[in-house]
């Protein structure tokens, strides 16, 4: 074995750092809160289609009915498309303040930004004003994953990242989970705008949280004294210039086309069901909490599968593309999601769907601290999510007038099945065995 290899081994098995299941908690649970936020909109849009909707209030006095604002599938489409494209413009910058300030600093701004922008759509009262807020949740939002990969580059040794990702990112998932569960109760007694306020009042218990609690580790790989290791930084380079490189266009690549079936999920899933299954406000729940309970087994099992694969003799960057691979092929049969006419079949095969996505979501994530050095990690996974954001942003506005003129999801289900495999494809060809990326300054 080579210099080289040997040297990659040791780093891939460093002894661990104390307290870094408390990071990653704390990443978990802000993870959980920004899909809560924008989670919203998606379950209260066959709400946000009418003029007026009747509330059952609880307390003496409150109104019985709340004016709407009769939004389209189009208009929808334009208003998930501003929070993609501010998405996609503020992740840039996202990622460097992160890589500037530290996570310590930079992850309590980022929240608190998105945080007001989710609170501020009890304001508005027409697809314009929605389009506005929409656009600055997105501006906030779109720090969540540069800053928390880059906690977990910062505490985490390679063999443990895929487990720590999948863990957290499956806070995406509960997000999905509790906003279901929460929103169309509070609608429905309290009203539309109230549901917005209610999602948006976590964040602030957490940013304390946060910046009590969190700090960077100072230890240093000294292998002669056994104590935790962080591999020696790279040669300074400017942040233009990883765009330079074949592995950040395969992140790049594999985020533009399987982000979107993530938004698709959170983002129309709703309302498949109410015009596929006739489903009202009341009884979407329980599908959507089936869907992303199934989402968040696959996104620590997908986090695990790599650890698997290395039993079975694999090194730890084919064991990490062999997971992707399995993740991809889980999604293919999405494909006949539109000719379904049961209800619950339709939640299993999309369930599924979901879980092999949140998989693969870990995985790929966590192949840019395997190709890039730690303090270069949060620009390129900010690139990833710009990429990703922009690939939303344009499936939106053709999701909404597929829809618009055919009543059709069958179209968005053959492409959703077909995107993970062509997305490894493409990494594999411009990163061919996640190979580190030699930078030079």
């Amino acid at each position: 074995m080579s210099k080289e290899i040997e040297q990659e081994e040791m780093l891939a098995e460093p002894p661990a750092l104390e307290g870094r299941w408390t990071v990653c908690a704390m990443l978990f649970v802000a993870t959980s809160i920004n899909y809560m936020d924008r989670q919203v909109i998606a379950i209260l849009k066959p709400v946000l289609a009418q003029s007026t909707i009747h509330l059952e209030p609880l307390l003496p006095g409150w109104p019985t009915v709340e004016a709407s604002i009769h939004m389209s599938e189009v208009q929808f489409g334009y208003v998930v498309s501003a929070f993609q494209v501010a998405y996609m413009l503020g992740v840039v910058f996202a990622g460097r303040l992160v890589d500037r300030l530290g996570c310590r600093k930079g992850y309590p701004l980022i929240t608190g930004l998105w945080s007001v922008a989710a609170m501020g759509h009890a304001l508005v009262s027409s697809v314009a004003g929605f389009g506005v807020a929409r656009f600055f949740l997105g501006l906030g939002e779109s720090g969540n994953f540069p800053a928390a990969i880059k906690a977990t580059a910062e505490w985490f040794a390679p063999k443990e990242r895929s487990l720590a990702t999948g863990i957290f990112n499956s806070g995406a998932s509960v997000g999905a989970i509790l906003a279901p569960a929460v929103v169309p109760w509070v609608a429905l007694h309290f009203g539309w705008r109230a549901a917005f306020l209610t999602t948006g009042i976590f964040s602030a218990t957490w940013i304390v949280w946060w910046s009590v609690k969190y700090r960077r580790p100072h230890e240093r790989m000294d292998w002669s004294r056994g104590v935790v290791v962080a591999p020696p930084p790279g040669p300074a380079l400017a942040w233009w210039k990883l765009l330079g490189y074949r592995q950040t266009w395969g992140f790049m690549l594999g985020k533009f086309l399987t982000d979107p079936v993530w938004w698709f999920f959170l983002f129309w899933l709703p309302g498949y069901f109410s015009t596929r299954f006739n489903l009202n406000l009341a009884h979407l729940g329980l599908p959507l909490v089936a869907i992303y309970v199934l989402s968040t087994v696959g996104s620590v099992g997908g986090g695990w599968l790599p650890r698997a694969f290395l039993g079975l003799g694999m090194g730890l960057k084919p064991a990490r593309l062999a997971a992707m691979l399995t993740c991809a092929c889980m999604v293919l049969p999405m494909a006949f999601a539109g000719g379904l006419q049961s209800e619950w079949g339709a939640v299993a095969l999309l369930g599924l769907a979901a879980s092999a996505h949140q998989g693969w979501s870990a995985n790929i994530y966590t192949t840019v601290p395997d190709m890039f050095p730690a303090e270069y990690v949060g620009t390129v996974v900010s690139f990833g999510q710009m990429s990703g954001a922009a690939g939303g942003a344009i499936f939106a506005v053709i999701t909404g007038h597929i829809l618009q003129i055919t009543h059709s999801y069958t179209p968005l289900f053959l492409y959703a099945a077909f995107a993970y495999l062509t997305a490894l494809v493409l990494l594999r060809m411009l990163a061919p065995g996640l190979k580190r990326a030699q930078l030079r300054s």
